[in-house]
């Protein structure tokens, strides 16, 4: 068989270059390709210098030649790693007064957990010691004040140093501020993004936060207008992503991750969180039914050279619990409590790492509590 050139760079079309979410030909990471009879030699460029980055991409080329292309064929692939140094000192936007670490949620896809993740997160750091606060920066769709139970609550004004301010919501230890205290329940925000990047900054600027230990802010869907002007305006310790196992769910999650890792806006994404991860019956309580599928996020964590943070099965009482205003992490020594517990720890543990290498938000330590591991400034 006479090997042809194009049908390689086909079959190489399908490859995803790792954390480009594109392929390896779209990103232009194939330098060339020489082709000797039944030999085939490949010639890759990654910019992820790990040893494992270089095996995978090395094991999906020839897999892929031989699959799509000839099966006998004699496939030689060399790996280059060309990674560009990335700034260690600097960090994008005005720090906030008093607010240490800064950790935004998000996800590509609508519906997959993310305000859920970040309100059973706010509750489990705060068991733990920590004083948090969340911003809900999901300006189209607020969610934090019904699961907070607080959806009548007003922001009150402070005095600050002769300035106003206004003074955050708070519940379960929690201090918090969205837009959907400043709307009614039935009222659509229909606003550019500049309107809402204003509104967004008010509510950071413009407040008396106090002293935190982790702001956590809820993203909205997708990378737009508002990502940008989060990243822009502050300064962003870390990115978590929330994703669904399904398919669809991953390759918008995929999208958030390169999102944060783009050289503009270079934010440590600290882990993938998978939402929904499997269903057990009361009635089977042994079983388990992957309904969207098994193991997706982590193997995308794998795929794209990022840490596993965690899963949180389908139950029922999350949802309820959540509409309920009565966040399911506020219930102690349930199997739900010790799952949010796991994320936020490792979460945490990946923070700690980032902060060795990233100025200036402050280290945090892991210590012991009450019989289980926590973590604590």
């Amino acid at each position: 068989m006479k090997l042809n050139k194009q049908d390689i760079y086909n079959s190489l079309d399908t490859i995803t270059a790792p954390g480009e979410g594109k392929s390896l030909v779209e990103s232009k990471a194939i330098k060339n390709v020489v082709i000797f009879g039944k030999e085939v030699i490949v010639e890759v460029t990654i910019s992820n210098p790990t040893l494992q980055a270089k095996k995978k991409i090395e094991v999906e080329i020839m897999k892929v030649i031989h699959d799509k292309v000839y099966q006998k064929a004699d496939v030689k692939v060399n790996v280059t790693v060309n990674a560009p140094e990335k700034p260690k000192n600097t960090i994008n936007g005005t720090k906030i007064d008093g607010v240490q670490n800064i950790i935004a949620i998000a996800s590509g896809k609508g519906g997959v957990g993310k305000s859920t993740i970040t309100a059973n997160m706010a509750i489990t750091l705060s068991k733990m010691g920590f004083k948090v606060g969340i911003l809900d920066a999901d300006v189209y769709g607020p969610s934090m004040p019904i699961m907070f139970d607080v959806a009548e609550a007003r922001p009150l004004a402070s005095n600050i140093d002769g300035r106003s301010k206004m003074v955050p919501v708070e519940n379960y230890g929690v201090k918090m501020l969205s837009l959907g205290f400043f709307t009614q329940p039935d009222q659509a925000v229909i606003w550019r993004g500049a309107m809402a990047s204003k509104a967004l900054n008010q509510m950071i600027f413009d407040a008396d936060w106090g002293e935190l230990d982790f702001m956590l802010i809820d993203l909205p869907p997708g990378t737009g207008d508002i990502h940008l002007s989060i990243v822009q305006a502050i300064p962003i310790t870390g990115a978590v992503i929330v994703s669904t196992p399904q398919n669809i769910a991953l390759a918008d999650a995929k999208k958030g991750v390169a999102m944060f890792q783009q050289e503009n806006i270079n934010v440590p994404v600290l882990g993938i969180v998978e939402n929904m991860s499997y269903f057990t019956p009361a009635e089977l309580p042994d079983n388990k039914y992957y309904i969207f599928g098994k193991d997706g996020a982590k193997n995308l964590a794998e795929d794209i050279d990022t840490t596993f943070l965690g899963e949180v099965p389908l139950v029922q009482s999350i949802r309820e619990a959540g509409d309920s205003g009565h966040p399911v992490a506020l219930q102690d020594e349930t199997p739900l409590e010790d799952a949010f517990i796991e994320i936020t720890k490792n979460m945490v543990s990946q923070l700690v790492k980032r902060n060795k290498d990233l100025p200036p938000t402050e280290i945090v330590k892991i210590t012991t509590m009450a019989g289980c591991s926590a973590v604590k400034k």
